[in-house]
């Protein structure tokens, strides 16, 4: 059919003259008006057209409206005056999004029952409490509210009932009890959550306190898939997969060991992980079934970076412990209101929390035997009696303090709880490396231009 809102009959007989001059057309915005029900002037297009249940001719409607805070929309309407059968249909009258969008809304009242939804054809509808899923493309697109998508989910369950109860289905019975279950939920005794997950980025839920934020609403937009590409018809195939060297990041690779406590043997797990707003590292783990020693290691999945970074974080709150945190082996670490300092490859290198790396420097001072030991300085034990008690008062939050991470390397990572926003307490600083830090890690006699005209003679 032609576009929408710009159809009209053409009269018979002999074509009128040409006009002088084309009449000017109409500018998007008054095509598209914002619905209203006391618009008296936003009337919809009638057009008759074949009832496809009866094959009588009946009415077409075509609304071209805008819902606010969202975007332009095509209703259709359909209604037969001689069987009686109507059909309400939307479609989206922009194109299709950059990005999907996905629709999390908490029903906790009946108000949220009446929130408008806009549901094309593409979007999928889940309802997680019931396990209950209306897949892509099984329905046509709708604008109606939450207690209307759940009434049409309804409708389309008790559709074939007869039918089974007559075949004595089984699964007649089952439907029975779950369509008891989806009218339960209209009258939201309980809090229950509907997702609208639409790849084409065209359905909408209503926020009633629209321009503010909605805490019951969560909109979470995010890139296509190559199968959704696909199913939109964005895309004229799903390209043939990647090469199994390119897919190591989804596998968890494994190797035999030994146990560097007992010398069993042992196995070895290996995964290529990826830190949210970092870079990929590589996590090993040992566990030894023999002795029951466990062991783990983090190793960079990148080079070593151009500069220097030293991470700041003022521990104010008991929270701070939760933050996810990457020591490589090249990174020192200091705590300056108790005077402590961890150097280089000690402790190795962790993928851990603020909490673990403290608890794991505890343990370190408190249970080394030269320290602690019945040999050792009674004034020496005591400090280290009350740096401990120190360090518990940090980990529990009783204390603040500043936690400092010095990684020459660049390759060490600090969660930001406010990503991808500044975090207030947390300072990141890049700095240029000095020539002994290059020396350390051996940089200044590295050759990475030209080496191949070095090895030439030696072939």
């Amino acid at each position: 059919w032609r576009p929408v809102g710009l159809w009209r009959p053409r009269p018979r007989g002999p074509p009128p003259p040409p006009s002088p001059a084309p009449a000017p057309s109409l500018a998007p915005g008054h095509l598209f008006r914002p619905i209203n029900a006391e618009d008296e002037e936003q009337q919809p297009t009638e057009i008759e057209s074949l009832c496809m249940n009866c094959y009588n001719n009946g009415i077409t409607r075509l609304l071209l409206t805008k819902i606010p805070f969202f975007r332009e929309i095509i209703v259709s309407s359909f209604s037969c005056e001689h069987c009686g059968w109507n059909n309400t249909e939307i479609q989206s009258a922009g194109r299709i999004q950059d990005q999907g969008v996905r629709y999390t809304l908490t029903v906790r009242a009946l108000e949220d029952m009446n929130r408008e939804v806009v549901k094309t054809d593409s979007a999928t509808t889940r309802i997680p409490e019931l396990d209950f899923e209306i897949p892509a493309f099984s329905q046509k697109g709708a604008l109606t509210t939450v207690e209307g998508l759940i009434n049409r989910a309804i409708s389309g369950l008790e559709q074939d009932q007869p039918t089974r109860r007559a075949n004595k289905d089984a699964t007649a019975e089952r439907i029975d009890e779950f369509i008891v279950k989806l009218k339960e939920l209209k009258q939201v005794a309980s809090p229950f959550t509907l997702i609208i997950d639409d790849p084409a980025g065209n359905s909408f839920v209503e926020n009633p306190h629209a321009p503010q934020k909605d805490d019951a609403l969560v909109i979470t937009h995010y890139s296509r898939t190559l199968q959704q590409e696909e199913m939109l018809g964005l895309q004229a195939e799903v390209p043939a997969e990647k090469p199994e060297e390119e897919d190591l990041r989804n596998e968890v690779l494994q190797f035999n060991t030994n146990c560097p406590e007992c010398n069993a043997p042992a196995q070895t797990n290996m995964k290529l992980v990826q830190i949210p707003h970092f870079k990929e590292v590589i996590i090993m783990a040992t566990n030894c079934e023999n002795c029951g020693h466990r062991t783990n290691e983090v190793k960079s999945g990148g080079a070593v970076e151009p500069l220097g970074t030293r991470i700041t974080l003022h521990i104010t709150d008991p929270s701070d412990m939760t933050r996810d945190l990457l020591k490589s082996e090249t990174c020192s670490v200091e705590i300056p209101e108790l005077e402590f300092e961890l150097g280089m490859a000690v402790l190795g290198g962790k993928f851990t929390t603020l909490e673990g790396l403290l608890k794991d420097i505890r343990e370190l001072v408190t249970k080394n035997p030269f320290t602690l030991g019945d040999s050792s300085n009674p004034g020496q034990t005591e400090k280290l009696h009350e740096f401990s008690q120190k360090l518990d008062q940090i980990i529990e939050g009783n204390m603040k303090a500043h936690f400092i991470m010095d990684d020459p390397a660049g390759n060490s990572y600090l969660q930001n709880v406010y990503a991808p926003e500044d975090d207030p307490e947390m300072k990141v600083e890049h700095y240029k490396r000095t020539f002994d830090q290059n020396e350390e890690l051996g940089l200044n006699d590295m050759k990475t231009e030209g080496y191949e005209a070095c090895l030439a003679p030696q072939r």
